[in-house]
């Protein structure tokens, strides 16, 4: 996959690639040219199963013409405009409804972004606004949880629970205490010390990066009543989650537990555009709107960007025409069925996950096998000992049934080596 060039080499490419080494050169990486659904294919023809939807992301799968049509009808009639006051633009608004419709705050609010990380930053700086707009100064703590992730902004890499990527950047956001992500008495210790003084905790249902791990039993629902106990905001980051990923439109309706706030991204215009944002709730929508005086002094150059919008809006209708939502529910049965047969012939360790996102624990370094998958034509993610999928959610059975007879082949020669 590259090795890693001399000292004093002087290096030429210009493109920066994320979380990657910089010293790699640009012609060790896959050059994917095009794709269409379920398969992607690279700059010597070859073909790939996209089993991570490209970052846990494109839902209706690639070159969904629908969508593509939308985008193409936007550029012809309004490219990009700000929603900065005194302006506005249809899609945006249109896109806002959508999205809160289908949300666990049908009457909330919907402020947009770009990405997961401006979600999230957004999200903070929220929790920490109503706090002071409620002369509460001192209620500034943030409550991480290990192995959360939540995007590489400051605000987004001083709150997750993944060390890795929150070292080597200098001093980063203060009043963020962490919790482990499986212990409820641990969290509600932290709250009888510091009650008083947490704004928010922010959790993502299903941890994605982190390893595809689940929540244990009772434990959002633990959240949710510490931060109703103590007048802490609950963030859900449902980044990954959002957008029928578990079998619902988002996850705090699989797990039935509703969030003051929530981020989404990626599987909102299944990434053929870039956007994101907060939806809020409708006691906070109230409240943000409370003081007419009060401007929200907060905004991206891009928040509402029309051509994004339209995405958006084309995308969630795409999911509801073709029924995804659900078909995240077949896909977990098949993706649980596959997982149990390699588990019974001890080809794994174990394995974990939830409507059209999962993962198995191989018991070694996950890396070597994520490259063999890969260069077997399948994409996956590994994560230390962990293999990670989240499949397009139009994924069929058969490209399913690709996924495990990969997996096992790989598996099956790394451990006869």
């Amino acid at each position: 996959m590259g090795e890693r060039v001399p000292k004093g080499t002087h290096v030429t490419d210009a493109l920066i690639h994320a979380f990657s080494l910089s010293s790699k050169s640009e012609a060790d990486f896959i050059n994917i040219v095009s794709a269409k659904d379920c398969t992607l294919v690279d700059d010597k023809g070859k073909q790939y199963l996209d089993g991570m939807a490209s970052l846990w992301l494109c839902q209706i799968g690639h070159g969904n013409a629908k969508v593509v049509n939308a985008i193409k009808h936007q550029l012809d009639q309004l490219q990009t405009y700000n929603t900065f006051d005194p302006f506005t633009n249809e899609p945006a608004v249109q896109a806002a409804e959508a999205i809160r419709r289908v949300s666990p705050h049908p009457e909330g609010k919907v402020f947009l972004g770009c990405s997961g990380s401006e979600a999230v930053d957004t999200a903070l700086k929220l929790a920490r606004m109503f706090h002071q707009r409620r002369g509460d100064a001192d209620r500034q703590i943030i409550v991480r949880r290990t192995s959360g992730y939540h995007g590489v902004n400051v605000g987004g890499t001083s709150v997750q629970g993944i060390e890795s990527n929150r070292v080597g950047w200098g001093d980063l956001l203060p009043h963020v205490i962490e919790i482990p992500n499986d212990d409820i008495e641990e969290a509600a210790s932290l709250f009888a010390q510091h009650g008083s003084r947490i704004a928010a905790v922010i959790c993502e249902p299903v941890q994605g990066a982190g390893g595809v791990i689940m929540p244990p039993d009772g434990y959002l629902e633990g959240l949710r009543r510490l931060c109703d106990q103590h007048g802490a905001l609950l963030i859900f980051d449902e980044v990954i989650c959002g957008f029928g990923r578990t079998g619902q439109w988002f996850a705090s309706q699989t797990f039935g537990v509703t969030p003051d706030m929530l981020t989404f991204a990626k599987g909102v215009t299944s990434g053929y555009l870039p956007l994101s944002g907060v939806i809020i709730s409708q006691a906070l929508a109230d409240e943000l709107v409370s003081d007419e005086t009060a401007k929200l002094m907060h905004g991206y150059t891009y928040s509402g960007h029309p051509t994004a919008a339209a995405a958006a809006v084309a995308n969630i209708q795409v999911i509801e025409d073709e029924g995804l939502v659900n078909a995240a529910q077949r896909i977990g049965q098949r993706m649980s069925e596959g997982f149990t047969a390699l588990l019974g012939d001890g080809m794994i360790q174990s394995f974990r996950g939830i409507g059209g996102i999962w993962a198995c624990e191989i018991g070694g370094d996950a890396i070597p096998a994520r490259d063999a998958m890969i260069n077997s034509g399948v994409v996956c993610r590994g994560i230390g000992e962990a293999i990670a999928f989240c499949p397009p959610l139009i994924i069929t059975d058969d490209e399913i049934g690709t996924i495990f007879d990969t997996l096992s082949d790989v598996l099956k020669q790394r451990s006869d080596t």
